[in-house]
């Protein structure tokens, strides 16, 4: 029987833009989808029922085990996505686990294939270790037959092969045989493709490779002065987030963490939401990473190609594949055994009227950005009117809203102010190309509504815009409405909403998104993103020093190896929600980039 510690998110990540993984702190793989990012979880330990129930809740991890096992040290190799764990066992002898997914240049590509490398070295002692990898498919329904070749082992299912290649005994992995570790081992997880070179050979070039590739991703970065350690992970983090072969861009890497305990609060985000990925592309082009912006520009001239008449919808597959139903799995018990664990989002067949301001803020810098391979022109903004007409008029519809509520619409303020930029850029972007009858209409398009939202969604009661038309319920999104350039962060309405979130949504070092009951009652947890947005609005409002304090408290509630997911405890600050989530890294970002010192101030 596995020896199963407590499931946590005390997890790395390992990718590559195809795949990923995650791993916990003792090289245990528990977590990774084949053959992409949103495809069958095969290793899915961490959705995994409790031991002792059948032989499928033993499956779902690669474990590099150390007979003995006494403690740990995780890291990442500098400025990189490859892992480092040292495991030590209680006689001091210890070994060092290498995990990794190829990327380097290749004949004028990026190499990228659907693969895992493990290197497994002694480093003191006659340690003992065994391997276990027990996949399976069909989300934990299938067990897999294994088949054994010359140097690898086949685990495969009607719809699935993988194939480990190694120079490790192939009997000792097969068996689950504990061996002496005498010299290196090398392990190829991947695709039912053979090897065309020698495993050492093959798995050391394509470490070398990887490392250098990270090295010149980092070197590019426009990095603030200050935080920059932990820049650097975000940034490395949210580029793993994204499926490079479309552009798409996913909200974070993982299906079903509950947001909170036993609240069946349990989603599958492993999908493009178009407000998520505004914010990570808006992100990366502050730290220089044009590149994730031109390869979403593909993604989005083709979702904009699927609607002829410019509707969105709030989220979309990988792949364009309009297959989205949410689906309860059967066959795993979740984390911690906290159920349901699920497939598909119901929220792609939502109205989410902040979808079209989404896009088209995203997309606005490719026409001021000489940088640019392919800058904005007239064919593309053509596009993105498709979707500013959609905004003209859904703007002050009702909708689900950026928090998806499933069984409640509203005129939401923050889908109408997105609606408002959407229409506002693409006045600019109009005045850019010379196109003085559509910018005069985009603009005028935007007073009106402008005029609208602040009648309407403007509190004077509580002094505070609010979450909704005519409503009084108030919602962390609002302080995002000096950042989106609607309203001025001197203003004294900015500065009154800034004050209510503080007295109704502030708990302690955290913030919850709302504080009225929902589909599922009264939020437990907070939600990470929210408390950067008010780290941000106290920087705005001139109050640096208590948002520096707050930053840095809210760092250190990051994972050992500087991730986030979703939400925090606001008790203990444990992490829960999906993992990693993108949102959380983009606000890490974008609050050390607005709270640093300047380079020219550092020496």
């Amino acid at each position: 029987m596995i020896d199963r510690p407590t499931a946590s998110l005390e997890l790395a990540v390992i990718g590559n833009c195809n795949i990923a993984a995650l791993i916990d702190r003792r090289a245990r793989l528990v977590f990774a989808c084949f053959p992409r990012l949103d495809g069958d979880p095969v290793f899915n330990w961490l959705l995994n029922s409790p031991p002792g129930q059948s032989q499928k809740a033993e499956t779902g991890l690669w474990d590099i085990e150390l007979e003995g096992f006494a403690r740990s040290e995780q890291d990442y190799v500098r400025n990189s996505a490859i892992l480092r764990t040292v495991l030590y066992d209680q006689k001091g002898q210890a070994v060092e686990v290498i995990d990794f997914c190829p990327r380097f240049p290749h004949y004028h590509r990026v190499h990228k294939p659907t693969t895992i490398m493990r290197v497994v070295n002694p480093l003191a002692g006659t340690p003992r270790i065994r391997v276990r990898c027990r996949p399976s498919f069909d989300y934990g329904a299938q067990l897999p037959v294994m088949t054994r070749g010359s140097n690898h082992i086949r685990y495969v299912d009607s719809g699935q092969a993988l194939r480990m290649t190694t120079d490790a005994s192939l009997v000792y992995v097969q068996n689950e045989t504990w061996f002496v570790l005498e010299r290196p081992l090398h392990f190829i997880l991947s695709a039912d493709e053979s090897l065309t070179a020698s495993i050492p050979e093959t798995t050391e070039r394509f470490r070398r490779e990887t490392e250098a590739y990270w090295d010149r991703f980092v070197r590019s970065l426009a990095i603030p002065y200050e935080y920059q350690d932990a820049v650097i992970r975000a940034a490395i983090t949210l580029k793993l987030c994204s499926y490079e072969e479309t552009g798409a861009i996913l909200a974070a890497i993982t299906t079903s963490i509950p947001e909170a305990a036993h609240t069946e609060r349990n989603w599958d985000y492993r999908y493009c939401w178009l407000r998520d990925s505004f914010f990570v592309v808006h992100c990366l082009n502050r730290l220089g990473q044009t590149e994730t912006m031109e390869n979403y520009l593909r993604y989005i001239t083709n979702v904009s190609e699927s609607s002829p008449d410019g509707y969105l919808k709030p989220l979309y597959s990988l792949t364009l594949d309009p297959r989205m139903e949410e689906t309860t799995v059967p066959d795993l018990a979740g984390y911690r055994g906290m159920g349901p664990v699920r497939y598909g989002n119901a929220a792609h067949g939502q109205v989410q009227n902040d979808s079209y301001g989404a896009v088209i803020l995203a997309s606005a810098q490719a026409f001021f950005d000489k940088r640019l391979r392919n800058p904005g022109g007239e064919h593309l903004f053509r596009r993105l009117e498709r979707l500013g007409e959609q905004a003209v008029m859904r703007w002050n519809t009702p909708d689900a809203g950026l928090w998806e509520l499933r069984t409640r619409e509203r005129v939401h303020t923050f889908s109408a102010v997105m609606c408002w930029a959407a229409c506002d850029r693409l006045a600019k972007i109009a005045r850019r190309l010379n196109l003085g009858e559509r910018a005069r209409k985009w603009r005028q398009a935007a007073r009106q509504m402008k005029q609208t939202i602040l009648h309407e969604a403007f509190d004077t009661e509580q002094n505070s815009f609010v979450e909704s038309f005519g409503g009084t319920d108030l919602d962390a999104s609002s302080l995002l409405l000096a950042d989106l350039g609607f309203i001025s962060a001197d203003d004294p309405r900015f500065r009154g909403t800034v004050a209510a979130v503080e007295r109704k949504l502030k708990h302690g070092d955290f913030l919850f998104r709302y504080h009225a009951a929902d589909d599922f009652g009264e939020p437990e947890t907070s939600f990470t993103i929210c408390t950067f947005w008010y780290i941000d609005a106290l920087a705005a409002t001139g109050r640096k020093t208590e948002a520096r304090q707050m930053f840095d408290r809210l760092l250190a509630k990051r994972n050992h190896v500087g991730l986030l997911s979703e939400d925090l405890d606001l008790q203990t600050g444990e992490l829960w929600g999906n993992f990693p989530q993108t949102y959380s890294m983009v606000g890490l970002i974008n609050s050390a980039m607005r709270l640093s010192k300047p380079w020219e101030e550092a020496f």
